[in-house]
């Protein structure tokens, strides 16, 4: 892709991005999905809302203003920087590095792996995949897989996919709203029934399954394993933690996932809250989680209702703007994924404590 930020003089100015449901079947998916976003029910079991994708595959299309239509990768080259962030946009090659989902497991996904960026650029020449997982829903008794509880070897690790064991090795995590898993690549995991969760990962389509159940997918067939490629990507190291440890305070963007590929926070609020995010050089990717609220851009004065189970794409150049909660007596919350690249150099720092205190 062309690395040159040019915007057209005539292209209309920017705003917050809302983007056309992206509903993905699959043999797993439930029901849920659809009246968490507020869509009519069908029979079709959805498993995967994709809701900010650059993937070639299942790109998002524009709902709302001016560029209602077009789809998010056009109108990234037609804006670049602007829209990414200027450093985003140098180091991505202008390309949205972030793909985000809602999914919903109403049965146990495969047991899977994904490689890093070395292995997946050497193998399929494409980046890695880690990502994170933050809990909206969860039914009694519903758990998840997450990392190795115990040592095993890759002879073992073959041996026991072989004869289905191998869950009996993995990490067994009881699940509830709120809780967050960080999955860096190389991590064995899988999401099981019962689970209603946001999912923030690179931009990456490469799962590599291990094994699943010797259940077949929705058109009756075995789905494919990856069982050797696998082994090559997986971390056998043991962590003594995998769920990821933050506080969750109302009123608050509160710091959840800082990892090299993306960061994380979960917004809290009960009243009108100003984010100004200017200072990432980054897209702003805000899901909904729970509550309706307005967006509205501080330069601009343009606003968007953003309802429960849909998700906005907010410029770099404009990423400064409050959340009106629509419910004054409820609590809204939202989970905002974007790239971290503040100066935090000395002369920074005293620059913005220079403006602060001018102001």
């Amino acid at each position: 892709m062309n690395t040159e930020n040019r915007t057209s003089p005539s292209a209309p100015h920017l705003y917050p991005l809302t983007f056309q449901p992206n509903l993905h079947p699959v043999v797993w998916g439930g029901h849920t999905l659809r009246p968490y976003k507020g869509l009519s029910p069908t029979d079709e079991p959805i498993g995967e809302s994709w809701e900010v994708s650059a993937l070639p595959t299942s790109v998002s299309i524009i709902q709302n203003g001016p560029l209602a239509g077009q789809d998010l990768n056009t109108v990234i080259r037609q804006y670049g920087a602007d829209i990414l962030g200027q450093t985003v946009f140098r180091q991505y090659g202008g390309e949205l590095p972030l793909l985000v989902k809602f999914i919903d497991a109403a049965d146990d996904l495969s047991i899977q792996v994904h490689p890093d960026d070395t292995l997946a650029r050497r193998r399929h020449g494409k980046n890695g995949k880690s990502e994170c997982w933050y809990i909206i829903d969860a039914q009694p008794g519903a758990y998840l897989y997450a990392g190795l509880k115990q040592h095993i070897t890759p002879y073992e690790y073959r041996q026991r996919v072989a004869d289905g064991s191998i869950t009996q090795v993995l990490a067994k995590h009881a699940v509830k709203p709120g809780d967050v898993f960080y999955l860096p690549a190389g991590r064995i995991h899988a999401i099981c029934g019962g689970i209603l969760l946001a999912e923030v990962q690179q931009s990456s389509d490469i799962t590599y399954r291990i094994y699943d159940y010797n259940r077949p997918g929705l058109d009756g067939k075995p789905r494919q394993l990856h069982t050797q490629q696998a082994l090559d990507a997986i971390d056998f190291h043991v962590e003594d933690q995998y769920l990821t440890l933050y506080n969750e305070t109302t009123n608050r963007a509160n710091p959840c996932i800082h990892s090299p590929h993306f960061t994380v926070r979960i917004v809290n609020t009960t009243g009108p809250f100003h984010r100004n995010l200017i200072k990432y050089d980054s897209f702003i990717i805000t899901m909904c989680i729970q509550g309706d609220c307005t967006i509205r851009i501080r330069p601009t004065g343009d606003q968007i209702r953003l309802r429960q189970g849909h998700t906005a794409l907010i410029p770099a150049s404009i990423a400064d703007y409050d959340i009106i909660p629509a419910d004054p007596t409820g609590e809204t919350r939202l989970l905002d994924a974007y790239i971290d690249n503040k100066d935090r150099s000395l002369a920074s720092r005293v620059t913005r404590l220079l403006h602060i205190t001018k102001k």
